[in-house]
């Protein structure tokens, strides 16, 4: 199989191809190996070479033979190390699989890589000391947001079709609008965060994936998600297969839309009209389209984020043996120094400020089935713009230097609603912009429904980057 030909498919198609013995399973990993090589040389997203061998996997699961990448956000997969994007982490060693680990090798996908993180994974913008800048595809000289920036750059560039992620204040939604994905954040408690963690960054963070298209999402979600043994709460249960719920009508939908950022921020105008347009569809579509947003505590989901960045920092000072502050970059540093002070008053008031964002945006899906809002308040940034590195941050000023840049997507890290974000615009100069989809808690089959709807309405699959490994 040629690049061209590979890269124009996604999972599921790619999953069809082999079970239809079109091609085999050994044709599509080596051609993903050359994929991820031509790629990684020119957007810099992968930690590690490609694997050799690849991890093993099922052989007879739904995405059987379709090439995959993990995230180097903590221990994945066993026998893989991790780093976190740090120099001060030198490569542990993980000693197992997570549950959701397990579930990806069961359903069948092709382990062949790590991706880069920012350091310590709190940062939109992937630029580790570490690993360097992850240049984005549609223009190399722009981040790929993060944390899951590295998954982004090569599911985007034609590499693979998709690629595991996680989303503590918008990891997976802020990449996936930087670079032209699709990308889900669960409700709270769909995909198990098993084993070793209960409640990862408290409650906050989420882990599942970017893809290409809305149903390589609904297909893999149905793959992994449910509940493991132990955990201490779940989501709902679908009623069907979210894939049923692709080109299903989701009757008459009560629909928000907002371009108003609940922290204060201007938001760029290519934007904001492409929020609008979304809803301008929704409304020719049948649905009852209005401009409404929930009343937001920005402090409170401030004080909640402090709390994420805590509980992440925690982990290295209870680490056995605790890493070299001096070779930590300048924001991690801080958070560290924050977190040595924080006391057990500050994270009860922490969790009081999270209840309180909780239970205003939760009733405010009462009312309303959907919310529309950009994913992000600007176009992808220059490398260099968030400066994690700058000794001159104080941790407040990075959390506003975050807040400027992406002030939609952490509230709904806060309060446990499904969210997506799709890349539905493209601004006058070629970048791609995302928007963000949320729904009431588990009600991940109405994101399905309406994303289902915008692709078909607003369609992106004939879009490739200039870096794109298809390309002619």
């Amino acid at each position: 199989m040629e690049l061209h030909e590979y890269a124009r498919y996604d999972a599921v198609g790619i999953r069809d191809l082999i079970r239809s013995g079109e091609v085999t399973a050994d044709e599509i990993e080596a051609t993903a190996r050359q994929a991820l090589r031509t790629a990684d040389a020119k957007v810099n997203g992968l930690a590690l070479p490609v694997f050799s061998p690849a991890l093993d996997h099922a052989d007879d699961g739904p995405f059987a033979g379709v090439p995959f990448l993990v995230k180097d956000h903590g221990p994945v997969a066993e026998g893989v190390p991790f780093f976190i994007g740090s120099r001060a982490l030198p490569g542990i060693i993980a000693q197992h699989d997570t549950d959701l680990m397990a579930r990806f090798r069961a359903a069948g996908l092709v382990t062949l890589g790590l991706t880069t993180v920012p350091e310590m994974c709190v940062s939109f913008s992937t630029e580790s000391l570490r690993f360097g800048p992850t240049r984005n595809p549609w223009d190399p000289d722009r981040g790929v947001g993060g944390s899951s920036g590295g998954a982004a750059a090569l599911v985007a560039a034609g590499a693979v079709p998709l690629a595991h992620a996680s989303d503590g204040a918008g990891s997976i939604r802020v990449p996936a609008s930087c670079c032209g994905l699709v990308g889900l954040k669960p409700s709270r408690g769909r995909v198990t965060s098993g084993p070793d963690a209960g409640e990862p960054m408290l409650g906050m963070a989420y882990e599942f994936a970017l893809t290409r298209t809305v149903r390589d999402t609904a297909h893999l979600l149905d793959a992994v998600q449910g509940p493991g043994i132990g955990d201490k709460y779940t989501a709902p249960l679908p009623r069907r297969p979210y894939a049923d719920e692709l080109g299903a009508d989701p009757s008459r939908l009560r629909v928000a839309v907002t371009t108003t950022a609940w922290s204060g921020t201007s938001v760029d105008a290519q934007v904001a009209a492409a929020t609008v347009q979304a809803g301008r569809v929704l409304e020719r579509a049948g649905h009852i389209v209005c401009e409404a947003g929930p009343l937001v505590d920005w402090d409170a989901v401030m004080q909640a984020w402090v709390l994420e960045g805590v509980a992440i920092f925690s982990t290295l000072l209870l680490a056995p043996r605790q890493p070299d502050p001096a070779r930590l970059e300048a924001v991690s540093r801080q958070f560290l120094q924050v977190t040595k002070e924080y006391s057990g008053l500050d994270m009860l008031a922490a969790f009081h400020a999270q209840n309180r964002v909780s239970r205003s945006v939760g009733a405010f899906f009462t009312e309303y089935d959907l919310l529309v809002t950009p994913t992000l308040g600007r176009l992808p940034a220059p490398h260099g713009a968030l400066r994690y590195d700058d000794p001159g941050h104080t941790l407040t000023s990075w959390l506003e230097a975050l807040t400027e840049y992406g002030p939609f997507t952490q509230v709904f890290n806060v309060t446990g609603q499904p969210a997506i974000s799709l890349p539905l615009a493209m601004s006058d100069d070629g970048l791609p912009i995302g928007v963000q989809v949320a729904a009431a808690h588990g009600r991940e089959d109405l994101l399905f429904q309406i994303a289902s709807q915008l692709e078909q309405a607003m369609p992106w699959k004939d879009r490739t980057p200039p870096v794109f490994v298809g390309a002619s």
